[in-house]
């Protein structure tokens, strides 16, 4: 197996884990497992993971739970 493929195993192991014990889902989590099929909720819940952790790392700043990212003008 490759470190990418595990990478994104343990993402959506992870992802799984959140949509099925998370006391308080975030409102987007709660419409999306109302739209789409839980396997597809579960991959979007671990691309948005991915993509925080992207968006922490090369930014080089803390993770802000309630942050907005604003398109440049």
């Amino acid at each position: 197996m490759t470190s990418t493929a595990y990478l994104r195993m343990l993402f959506i192991h992870g992802a799984r884990s959140v949509l099925y014990n998370a006391k308080n889902p975030a409102a987007w989590l709660e419409q999306i497992k109302k739209r789409r099929l839980p396997n597809a909720a579960i991959v979007a819940l671990a691309n948005k993971i991915a993509r925080t952790i992207w968006a922490v790392l090369t930014n080089d700043r803390p993770y802000q739970r309630d942050y907005v990212s604003v398109r440049p003008a």
